[in-house]
């Protein structure tokens, strides 16, 4: 079995195009057309694939869209472990308007699953001989799956000796971390939701990171904000990222191309701040792509020299 495991609950196939303009009511003629598979821990296993680690995806498939979700899946040459949905497999939809450069993204609910369906995914994950040494959870909860879901994967892998690592917002992001998890990786506004309230400034950012950590909710926060740089803070540092300067391209992925980049130099026995350094580079070399692409190694390679820490 791999070293690092991905669990994705509500997956995706993940379809972008190109439009000139976006206007009302007329045909808007997409210039480009791309599908990629989707979801959180799938994009995760992309770039850990990508940048030569040992990660295997587990997530449901249902209908048409599921088989050809794991067609994709396949495609990436990422190894994936499947269980079943009675309902259709989500498809998101992403577009780029030329005239401005902005993207809209257009996320759909999901299947609704059933007590058998999403519990068929924990005992999936309860099965895994060996164990994996990193557990992964990433992105949204689907219709009839308890809040409570990452929680339970956070408590397998603790009492299997794995390392569990959350990427998730709202109640299901505030249920896990209850029950103490070894890293999180919150963005700006998800910190922001997790609080309660606006964090305005540099010490603000710190302070929410700081007090999951000292309270045994988190033993490692990396709080990934935008064109505000990224942070990480543990027990005995905080490391933080200036934002590199860059024209970006497109904005979607950068969160997953970051914690797949920081996990599979984790995993590698790399130290901590060469991992968070990495990483930094892996979520700017995203806002270089179009669509849901995710980072490119080349890319990461380039950016990384410029990435600049501080030790606080």
């Amino acid at each position: 079995m791999s070293d690092i495991v991905t669990i994705t609950p509500n997956p995706a196939v993940d379809v972008s195009t190109t439009v000139e303009k976006i206007v009302p009511v007329a045909k808007l003629r997409g210039t480009t057309q791309r599908r990629d598979p989707g979801g959180g821990g799938i994009n995760v296993a992309r770039v850990i694939t990508r940048l030569g680690g040992d990660v295997t995806a587990l997530y449901p498939v249902g209908g048409p869209t599921g088989q050809l979700l794991k067609q994709l899946v396949e495609k990436e040459g990422v190894t994936g472990r499947t269980w079943t949905t009675a309902e259709d497999t989500r498809e998101d939809f992403f577009v780029q308007e030329r005239a401005t450069g902005q993207p809209y993204r257009f996320i759909l609910p999901g299947p609704t699953l059933t007590a058998a369906e999403w519990q068929a995914g924990l005992t999936l994950l309860a099965g895994l001989d060996p164990f994996p040494r990193f557990v992964i959870g990433s992105g949204s909860l689907p219709h009839g799956v308890p809040t409570d879901f990452y929680a339970r994967v956070a408590r397998l892998a603790r009492s299997r000796g794995a390392q569990f690592v959350l990427d998730t917002s709202g109640p299901a992001l505030a249920a896990a971390v209850a029950g103490g998890v070894d890293l999180i990786k919150p963005s700006l506004r998800e910190m922001q939701e997790f609080v309660g309230g606006e964090l305005p400034d540099a010490m603000a950012w710190e302070d929410a990171a700081r007090t999951l950590v000292t309270t045994g909710k988190a033993g490692t926060v990396a709080l990934t904000m935008g064109h505000l740089g990224a942070l990480l803070v543990t027990s005995d540092r905080v490391l933080r990222a200036q934002p590199l300067t860059m024209v970006p391209v497109n904005a979607v992925g950068a969160g997953d191309s970051f914690l797949g980049a920081l996990v599979a130099k984790l995993a590698a026995d790399v130290p901590l701040e060469d991992a968070f350094r990495f990483a930094v580079a892996a979520g700017a070399a995203a806002l270089l792509r179009t669509g849901t692409a995710l980072c490119a190694p080349a890319d990461i390679s380039r950016l990384l020299a410029d990435v600049r820490l501080q030790t606080a």
